[in-house]
């Protein structure tokens, strides 16, 4: 039999990867925002590549816009404590650290078991690191997971994004519209100049 977090590794696998059976069963529970979100993932799909151990994630999600390195938890407590695990905070310190050196955002989804609607949230681990392009606007919209007084992380399922809106923020555009943008102030900077 699977470990629970397998299960919810394939979850967010299919999920992403725009599989018809997973996000049918996803949004029985979902409103219509939250729908949209997973929808949108019938036409526009990530492709998903179940990671190897030794890579600190689980699981890479990858489309012609963006790469994102996947760490997935789940639980049935809405609160993670780091320091429960000396592994999780070694875990999380190697994933920044890659991350950061091929400018690539650190992904959280946390699953919370037994929610009705979207139970996925997003986090990001905090730091200093500047981004480049669209990666460093991602990096500044997603919630960060929250550092304790002593420092230790702590991820609060109810502060993250969630995996609907990550999806919808993801896709809101094809660049075209910045091309349609350029062009019309083109446009303009002629006509004034005429």
């Amino acid at each position: 039999m699977a470990a629970a977090g397998d299960v919810y590794e394939r979850e967010l696998k299919a999920l992403l990867s725009g599989d018809d059976k997973a996000l049918t069963k996803m949004v029985k529970t979902c409103n219509a925002m939250e729908k949209a979100g997973y929808d949108s993932l019938r036409v526009n799909p990530y492709m998903v590549i179940r990671a190897a151990g030794s890579l600190g994630v689980d699981i890479v999600a990858l489309r012609w816009d963006f790469a994102f390195p996947i760490e997935v938890k789940s639980s049935a407590d809405d609160v993670l404590h780091f320091s429960k695990s000396q592994r999780l905070t070694d875990q999380a310190n190697g994933m920044l650290d890659d991350c950061c050196r091929s400018h690539l955002v650190p992904i959280y989804a946390y699953r919370y078991k037994g929610f009705k609607g979207d139970p996925w949230r997003i986090f990001t681990i905090p730091t200093d690191h500047k981004f480049k392009g669209r990666n460093a606007m991602l990096y500044r919209r997603i919630p960060k997971i929250d550092t304790s007084a002593s420092g230790n992380l702590i991820m609060r399922w109810n502060e993250g994004m969630k995996l609907s809106d990550f999806i919808m923020y993801t896709g809101m555009t094809d660049y075209s519209a910045g091309e349609r943008g350029e062009a019309v102030r083109t446009h303009r900077a002629h006509h004034r100049s005429g």
